[in-house]
């Protein structure tokens, strides 16, 4: 087995470092690593409907999609996340035990009373600080959970805030879980670096022939590879999402109701329709059809629209709360 020193805390960079190694290594992986603030949504989900998109904008979160299912996750450097990535010939799927054996045998010897519960949760009390994904390639296996140590609860239950009311689609929703951080636990004080080299000395124990490995120049520039083809995209992250049907309704002073409804596919636009009780000047459909095939993605309905004087179809609406009214 290879233990993968990883240093990089940018997401975009992680996730794809993921992929290589399940895809380029015939060695059995374990990795530790950590994200900046970050928002990791689940292979089948619908990105938008995950995520509270005026706090991550605000905030300047990155959200990333990754290869397993399972829900969304928030992610900061109080989070610190493990990789399993193994060879099985018999293409087994579901194995959480088995992964997440180790985890818990660090916590009970720190005299933590860390548990195995539902489909893919790791709990203390009840509450929740570890959820489980994993996905097969080949005949590899790759295993992934979060360790929530010293995470900033607060920006966690924000940046996942979402209304349900604007969504109706068939994508895998998240099921929202009461959480805990491991730090809140500990007889003695430990920050997550501690607690990575803790679980890192354990897996030398129980993997003896363990080696650690330093990523390589070459490793570097294949990953930097994957995030510039896929995981830094909007087409990965955003646009493939399972097809959704989107609707807002906004409220302004001088404006008036307006209703936003939207059919979206694989991330495009196919179909617009605007409702309220605005006054205008001219034809809203104008607005609709122009909207027709364009991504759901904030700069590309900037684009569509850069032509159009907005307060002319919706009397004294902004262009900047007519496209908020769109997310």
């Amino acid at each position: 087995m290879l233990i993968v020193k990883r240093h990089n805390t940018n997401p975009y960079f992680n996730l794809a470092a993921e992929e290589y190694f399940l895809k380029e290594f015939k060695e059995d992986i374990f990795m530790l690593w950590r994200n900046e603030p970050s928002i990791i949504v689940g292979k089948h989900q619908n990105t938008l409907s995950e995520i509270n998109i005026e706090y991550v904008k605000e905030n300047n979160i990155s959200v990333v999609r990754r290869l397993t299912g399972g829900g969304a996750v928030f992610h900061d450097l109080g989070n610190l996340n493990f990789t399993f990535i193994q060879t099985d010939k018999d293409h087994t799927l579901n194995d959480f035990r088995k992964y997440t054996e180790p985890i818990l045998e660090v916590l009970q010897k720190l005299g933590i009373d860390a548990r195995f519960e539902g489909r893919n949760d790791l709990t203390i009390g009840g509450r929740k600080f570890s959820g489980n994904a994993e996905t097969v390639w080949k005949n590899r296996v790759l295993h992934h959970g979060t360790l929530l140590f010293s995470a900033t609860m607060a920006d966690l239950g924000q940046a996942l805030k979402v209304n349900p009311a604007k969504f109706n689609d068939k994508a895998v929703k998240s099921v929202r879980s009461r959480v805990t951080n491991i730090s809140e636990h500990l007889t003695k004080p430990m920050d997550v670096v501690e607690f990575s080299q803790l679980i890192q000395n354990h897996i030398v124990v129980i993997y003896p022939e363990a080696n650690i490995y330093e990523l390589s120049e070459k490793d570097h520039l294949k990953i930097e590879e994957l995030v510039k083809s896929k995981y830094g995209n909007w087409d990965w992250n955003f646009g493939n999402s399972p097809s959704y049907n989107f609707q807002k309704v906004i409220r302004t002073e001088k404006s008036g109701t307006l209703e936003f409804c939207l059919d979206v596919n694989n991330g495009t636009i196919l179909q617009t329709r605007i409702f309220g009780d605005y006054f205008s000047h001219s034809d809203q459909q104008e607005i609709e059809a122009a909207l027709i095939n364009i991504p759901h993605k904030e700069d590309a309905i900037r684009q569509a629209l850069s032509t159009f004087e907005i307060s002319d179809y919706f009397s004294k609406i902004t262009i900047d709360e007519f496209v908020n009214g769109l997310f």
